[in-house]
């Protein structure tokens, strides 16, 4: 089958970076489709960061430390840009005004003016494919709740739990980082860094919160710096929010957490939807099972524990059999993005990658969840300007 290349660069070279590497080097995994990333330019700060691309991929043709030499090559169709939370804005921008198609971190700017900024050239540049980095939905249990709710399995919703946890902060004497700093990280904290995760399906699904009661935590108030200094942690660790629901239809409440002191969780991703008809979890920590309790009035109320097997939105070569994982889920959500950059509407499959939408309601949730938090009050969260 002949392919469509698609030439990207690549806007920091850290971990996320090279998991895209990973994925485009993994590209003969899938099955049946007609397109294919190629790297061919890399850009970071660092020079060593880079030299990691150029001695690992082959495809690397050009390396950068100045991101605008990177867009001004006319050859490069995409990119793909992971950088702290306060250089989104301007580089993001700057993607998009070089008419380079985008796959950006998230939270889309470090604040919600960053955001609006982001949103507005994406508005002047509609012929710009612009998506953000969200990876667990891809996942085959995830996606049987996905297909659950868009045929309406639940009924009346009763409540729905989503979260993102993992214990990586949990040790005190782990050394300070951006992540830690409003300055480049802002003041979202743990929900600018993995809330997206948790608000991209309720988001897809129209579950817009009308009302958010924020509770945040600081645990752990100051790291050594790298020169053996105690500095404070300026961020939050883990955010609790409460929110409620209102669909038109129906209204229910709504739990999202992002933890990153949860004991005992290395990287847990999870959604639990309640209804009158099925109620049904997923989670990254059994990523191989999917629990759903179907209900008619006046029968069993029984758990049913499933396998899920590897049956992705992308067929590959990988047999149903088999366990599906994390590097599982970045492949297949670059296949989602490279299927529409390639066929626009017609893409093999209908779930694409989150949107500039759906990363600027995270905005309006966060921005609320710190207003409740400074307040001690419900805030209402106006989605109509």
């Amino acid at each position: 089958m002949a392919k469509k290349i698609i030439r990207f660069g690549v806007i920091g070279c850290g971990l996320m970076g090279k998991e895209f590497a990973s994925a485009a080097a993994r590209w003969l995994h899938l099955t049946n489709v007609d397109f294919e990333p190629r790297i061919v330019a890399v850009c970071d700060a660092v020079p060593a960061a880079t030299a990691w691309f150029e001695e690992n991929v082959p495809s690397v043709e050009k390396a950068y430390t100045d991101y605008k030499l990177l867009l001004a090559d006319p050859t490069i169709e995409a990119i793909y840009c992971a950088v702290p939370h306060n250089l989104h804005e301007q580089i993001y921008v700057d993607i998009i005004e070089a008419g380079k198609h985008l796959l950006g971190e998230k939270p889309f700017g470090i604040d919600q003016n960053a955001n609006q900024m982001v949103q507005a050239a994406i508005i002047k540049h509609p012929e710009v494919i612009v998506r953000c980095s969200s990876e667990f939905p891809f996942y085959p249990g995830a996606q049987q709740l996905i297909q659950w709710v868009q045929e309406n399995k639940f009924g009346k919703i009763i409540e729905v739990e989503a979260g993102f946890w993992h214990s990586s902060d949990l040790d005190p004497t782990k050394a300070i980082n951006w992540k830690r700093r409003i300055a480049t990280n802002g003041e979202y904290g743990c929900m600018g860094d993995l809330g997206m995760h948790v608000l991209h399906l309720p988001m897809r699904f129209g579950w817009k919160p009308k009302s958010v009661r924020a509770l945040l935590s600081k645990i752990v108030p100051e790291r050594p710096d790298n020169q053996g200094n105690m500095v404070p942690c300026e961020t939050w660790d883990n955010a609790i929010l409460a929110c409620d629901v209102d669909t038109g239809e129906q209204s229910f409440p709504m739990v999202l957490s992002t933890k990153r002191i949860a004991p005992g969780n290395a990287n847990t991703w999870f959604i639990k939807i309640q209804g009158t008809k099925l109620s049904a979890e997923f989670t990254t920590k059994n990523p191989k099972q999917v629990a759903s309790l179907p209900y008619t009035p006046g029968g069993v109320q029984a758990w049913h524990v499933a396998d899920a097997p590897y049956k992705s939105a992308y067929q590959t070569i990988t047999g149903g059999i088999f366990e599906f994982g994390f590097s599982d889920s970045i492949l297949q959500m670059w296949a989602a993005f490279c299927d529409e950059l390639v066929h626009g509407a017609e893409m093999q499959q209908n779930f694409h990658c989150a949107t500039p939408e759906e990363a600027a309601g995270s905005h309006l949730v966060f921005t609320a969840a710190l207003e409740s938090n400074r307040t001690g009050n419900t805030t209402q969260i106006n989605w109509r300007d």
